[in-house]
């Protein structure tokens, strides 16, 4: 199911989907600018996913978006629910002061659905661990048709290792990056 996940999240990204319901999907340092409402079920539930950080956190998932909202849902304020929201509110007012101050309007960050596979791609072609950032290299449209081979089999390999090693989105992400791969080496072939 953990592969699926990174499917369903570009999907989300993509606009396939309105909504993603999850458990713990926004504590994970996922990074979804495209998300402008976190809805908090039984927020008053004290404990890890409820601590004053982990709301913090999760509240802030949509502190990106221009628009983004974060509902809680409780039958009870609890201390960690009133010093998440004052933070928040604390985080906002500086952020506000700073953007009149810089007469800065604030935007959406708008960010590339493909921005984590070209990462992953050169990474991959580099022998880098996939969550650093690096620019691009080299795009794999001007790889001689024997290189753009090699880095399909060293990146099918890595997709293997990462199934081993239980790192399931890594393992999604570079399975993507092949079959993209392969459609670049079919219309090399096609061109001659």
């Amino acid at each position: 199911h953990t592969i699926e996940r990174v499917e369903i999240l570009r999907d989300l990204r993509m606009g396939v989907y309105d909504v993603v319901v999850g458990i713990n999907l926004l504590r994970e340092g996922l990074d979804l600018p495209e998300v402008s409402l976190v809805a908090i079920l039984d927020a008053d539930k004290e404990g890890f996913l409820r601590s004053e950080s982990a709301l913090i956190q999760t509240i802030g998932r949509a502190a990106r978006h221009l628009e983004g909202t974060a509902i809680l849902y409780a039958d009870r304020m609890t201390d960690s629910m009133k010093a998440a929201i004052s933070e928040t509110n604390r985080r906002r007012e500086i952020q506000t002061r700073y953007n009149v101050e810089n007469d800065i309007e604030p935007q959406s960050i708008i960010k590339s659905i493909r921005d984590l596979t070209d990462r992953v791609k050169v990474m991959a072609e580099a022998g880098v661990d996939y969550t650093t950032d690096a620019p691009p290299v080299l795009d794999p449209v001007d790889l001689p048709k024997d290189e753009l081979a090699r880095l399909i089999k060293q990146i099918e390999a890595e997709m293997k290792d990462a199934a081993k090693a239980m790192e399931f989105e890594k393992a999604a992400v570079l399975r993507d990056q092949v079959i993209e791969l392969r459609h670049i080496e079919v219309e090399k072939r096609l061109r001659g």
